[in-house]
C-alpha cells in the first residue's frame, strides 16, 4: 500500500524537481489545473517589464526592428516546433487556436475541392466544430461535418472526407489518439489530417514530421505556460506550403508587407498565414513559457506524466472507494494525455469544495471532475495530499454546503 513517505521519495530523485522553483506557486495550494492555464513563470514578470519599459518606452516603434518584434511569430513558432516534432520554417504563432483551425481548415478544404465531409470525433472539443460549422455555412458548397466515435473514426474515412478533424487529447478524458495511425488511414483515404494539439504541446511527446502530418493547431496558455489568452500556433506540413491559400489574407502575411501593394500576393511558406500585427507583449510572456518547456528533456516530462497519473488513480482507488466516483481516463499510460479525469453527478460542487481547502482542478460539463498533471510543477507529494483532501470532502459530504452549490461563470 503507498504512503506519502515513498512519493516524497520520489520527489527526492525527481530530475525535474529544480523546474518546479521556476513558477511563482502560491503557497497552500495544490495546483491541478495546468491543463488549463499554466502557472505562471517566474521570469514572466521581469521580461514583460524589459519590454514595457525599455523596447516600447525607450525604443518605441524602432523596436519592431531593434528587438526583432517582427520576427517574433517565426521565431518563437521554431521553438515550439522543437517541442511538437517539426521542422523549423513549419509553425508559426499567431490569433487564437479557433482562428487558426479556420484559416487552416479552409485552405484543407481547398485542396480537396471535390470531398465534401469533415470527419470529427462524437466527443471533439466544441469550438473546433463551431468554426468547421461556421466554415461550412460561409463557403456555401454543401460540406457537412460527420461526427462519429472514437473507435469507429478509421472505418468512417471515405472517399468524400476531404478533412479529419481530430484533437490529440481529449478535453474531458484525457484520452489520447494514435497520431501516426489515424494520419495514415486518413491519407490512404485520400484525406488531409488537421490536428488540435492544445492539451498535447509541452505535455506528451508529439511527432508532427514522423507521423506525416498534414496540419495543426495549438494553444498557448496551458502547457507552455504563456499566460491567459496567450497567443496559438498553427503548422503546415512543409511539403503542403506552395499549395495552400488561407481563407484569412491579411497585410502581415503579404509578400511584401511594407509595399502595401493594392493586391494580395501571400509571402512564401507558412508566414502567408498571419494576418494583423503581432501582439507584442502576449508574445513576449509566451516566449518564456516556451524556452521553459523546452529545458525539460521530453522523456523525463513524459515518464513523470505517467507516473503521476498511475498514482492518482491508485491512491484515489486506495482511499476513495465507495464514493461514487467513476474513472473516465484510459489506464494504459500510452493511451493518456497528462490528465485524470473522473466522473460524478455532483462534480461542480466537488470541485468548489476541493478548491476552498486548496486543491485547484476544474469541471467539464456535464459531471466531469478534471485534474491535470503538469510534471514541471507537480510533486509527487502533491499527489498523496490533493487525494487525502478529496477522501475528506467525500467521506464528510463537504461538497454538500450551499455556498459550493453556485455556479460560478467559468468552471
Amino acid at each position: 500500500m503507498l504512503t506519502r513517505s515513498d512519493l516524497a521519495a520520489l520527489d527526492r530523485t525527481d530530475p525535474l524537481a529544480s523546474l518546479r522553483e521556476r513558477f511563482a506557486l502560491p503557497e497552500g495550494v495544490i495546483y491541478l489545473d495546468g491543463n488549463s492555464l499554466g502557472p505562471l513563470p517566474r521570469a514572466t514578470a521581469a521580461r514583460l517589464a524589459e519590454v514595457v519599459a525599455q523596447e516600447w518606452g525607450d525604443g518605441l516603434i524602432r523596436s519592431w526592428n531593434d528587438a526583432g518584434w517582427m520576427d517574433l511569430p517565426a521565431r518563437i513558432g521554431d521553438m515550439i516546433a522543437g517541442l511538437i516534432g517539426a521542422a523549423p520554417g513549419s509553425v508559426l504563432v499567431a490569433d487564437s487556436t479557433s482562428v487558426n483551425l479556420f484559416k487552416l481548415l479552409g485552405a484543407a478544404l481547398a485542396l480537396r475541392p471535390e470531398r465534401r465531409e469533415i470527419l470529427t470525433e462524437a466527443d471533439n472539443f466544441p469550438t473546433d466544430v463551431y468554426i468547421a460549422g461556421g466554415l461550412a455555412d460561409l463557403l456555401g458548397q454543401g460540406h457537412r461535418i460527420r461526427r462519429v466515435v472514437a473507435a469507429d473514426l478509421p472505418a468512417s474515412l471515405g472517399g468524400d472526407t476531404a478533412v479529419l478533424m481530430l484533437t490529440h487529447v481529449n478535453y474531458r478524458t484525457g484520452a489520447m489518439h494514435d497520431m501516426a495511425a489515424l494520419t495514415r488511414a486518413a491519407h490512404a483515404a485520400g484525406a488531409l489530417v488537421l490536428w488540435d494539439l492544445a492539451h498535447s504541446a509541452g505535455a506528451v511527446p508529439v511527432g508532427l514530421a514522423a507521423a506525416e502530418a498534414d496540419l495543426a493547431v495549438g494553444c498557448g496558455y496551458k502547457f507552455l505556460n504563456g499566460g491567459p489568452g496567450a497567443p496559438a500556433f498553427l503548422y503546415a506540413a512543409p511539403c503542403l506550403h506552395p499549395q495552400l491559400r488561407f481563407p484569412l489574407t491579411g497585410w502581415l502575411g503579404h509578400a511584401e508587407p511594407f509595399a502595401f501593394a493594392p493586391d494580395f500576393a501571400p509571402a512564401p511558406g507558412i508566414a502567408a498565414a498571419l494576418v494583423g500585427t503581432p501582439p507584442v507583449l502576449s508574445l513576449a510572456a509566451l516566449q518564456v513559457g516556451v524556452e521553459l518547456a523546452r529545458e525539460a528533456p521530453m522523456a523525463q516530462l513524459r515518464a513523470k506524466s505517467e507516473h503521476l497519473g498511475d498514482l492518482f488513480a491508485a491512491l484515489v482507488a486506495q482511499q476513495c472507494g465507495g464514493h461514487g466516483l467513476r474513472l473516465l481516463t484510459p489506464t494504459e499510460p500510452g493511451r493518456r494525455g497528462s490528465q485524470i479525469s473522473y466522473a460524478h453527478p455532483d462534480a461542480y460542487p466537488i470541485m468548489q469544495a476541493l478548491i476552498a481547502r486548496g486543491v485547484i482542478g476544474d469541471v467539464r460539463a456535464p459531471d466531469i471532475l478534471r485534474f491535470g498533471l503538469t510534471p514541471l510543477t507537480l510533486r509527487y507529494a502533491d499527489v498523496w495530499d490533493a487525494v487525502a483532501i478529496l477522501r475528506e470532502v467525500m467521506a464528510t459530504g463537504a461538497w454538500r454546503a450551499l455556498e459550493f452549490q453556485v455556479r460560478r461563470k467559468v468552471t
